[in-house]
C-alpha cells in the first residue's frame, strides 16, 4: 500500500491500481474569515480524475472540500464515503454542516453514509468506520482501511475517547495510525464560551492512542497548517512533542511531510 500525505489531515492511498483519498483539502477560502489562510502547502491527490473512493470523517470544511472531492473522483462511479448527517438544527448550532450538505449536493457527488463498525469493500479496499469524537459534537468518524494484507487507521481530528480499546479489540494491532495531535484551542461566535479544553488530540494523548492501537508505525497530522490565536490555537512543537512521547510509550513513529509517500509492506509474522 502506498500511502501519500496530502496535508493537514489528507491522505491519498493506492492498492493494485485503484487509489482512495481520506479527508481531501484544497480550499482554504472557507475558513479564511474565522482561522486566516492555510499556511502551508494543500496539494491535490496524484490520481486526481482516477480516484474510486473519497472518505471524510466528518463534514468540517477543512476536513470535507467538496470541489477537491468532485475533481479527484472518477466520473463513472466515485464515490464518497460519510458520517450520518447531523440531527436537525438551527443555523448556530448546524450552520457549517448545512453549508457542507449543500455544497456537496450541488457539485452532484455520490455520497453513502456509513455508521460505526460499518464496512464496505470496493476493489481492493475495506473501508470500516469506527467511533470518534469531535470537540465541538458534530457527527465524525475515524476509518479503518485495509489492503493487501494492511490496515491502517485514520482519525480525522477527534478528541481522545474511550472506544480506542475497543477499536484494537476489534481490529487492531494496525499496521499504520494517522493521529491528530494539535492539541487545539478554539474560540469561535457558534461555540462561546470557548473551551479551555483540545479540540483535537494532544500530542501525548495521540501518542497512548497509538499505544493502545498496537500501532507498528504512528504518523502525527492535522498540524501546523491552520493556525491564528485567539480562534484557533496549536500546542508549541506539536510534532515534536508527538514523536517524544510516542518514544516514552515504546511506539514508532516518523513525520511524514506534506507530498512526500511511504510504502507499508506486510509485517513478518
Amino acid at each position: 500500500m502506498l500511502i501519500r500525505r496530502l496535508g493537514w489531515a489528507g491522505l491519498e492511498l493506492e492498492a493494485d491500481g485503484e487509489s482512495a483519498v481520506v479527508d481531501l483539502f484544497q480550499d482554504g477560502a472557507p475558513l479564511e474569515p474565522h482561522v486566516g489562510a492555510p499556511r502551508g502547502p494543500l496539494p491535490p491527490p496524484q490520481t486526481a480524475g482516477r480516484v474510486a473512493t473519497a472518505l471524510v470523517t466528518h463534514l468540517h470544511s477543512d476536513h470535507a472540500d467538496p470541489g477537491a472531492v468532485a475533481a479527484a473522483l472518477r466520473p463513472e462511479d466515485g464515490l464518497l464515503l460519510r458520517p450520518a448527517p447531523a440531527p436537525p438544527g438551527d443555523l448556530m448550532e448546524n450552520g457549517a454542516l448545512v453549508v457542507a450538505e449543500q455544497r456537496i449536493a450541488e457539485r452532484g457527488i455520490a455520497t453513502r453514509a456509513l455508521a460505526p463498525w460499518e464496512s464496505l469493500t470496493r476493489g481492493p479496499f475495506t473501508f470500516t468506520a469506527l467511533p470518534a469524537v469531535d470537540g465541538f459534537g458534530d457527527p465524525q468518524l475515524s476509518w479503518a482501511i485495509e489492503a493487501g494484507g494492511l490496515r491502517i487507521l485514520h482519525a480525522g481530528d477527534t478528541i481522545f475517547h474511550g472506544s480506542w480499546w475497543r477499536i484494537a479489540l476489534r481490529l487492531g494491532p494496525f499496521d499504520a495510525v494517522f493521529l491528530p495531535c494539535n492539541g487545539a484551542r478554539v474560540s469561535l461566535p457558534h461555540r462561546q464560551p470557548p473551551s479551555p479544553f483540545a479540540a483535537a488530540m494532544e500530542p501525548e494523548q495521540a501518542a497512548f492512542a497509538a499505544r493502545v492501537l498496537g500501532a507498528r508505525l504512528a504518523v502525527p497530522i492535522h498540524y501546523d497548517t491552520i493556525e491564528r490565536p485567539p480562534a484557533y490555537e496549536q500546542v508549541d512543537d506539536p510534532a515534536g512533542r508527538f514523536l517524544a512521547a510516542a518514544r516514552e510509550e515504546g511506539v514508532e513513529a516518523r513525520v511524514v511531510e506534506t507530498g512526500a509517500t511511504i510504502e507499508l509492506e506486510p509485517a513478518a509474522r
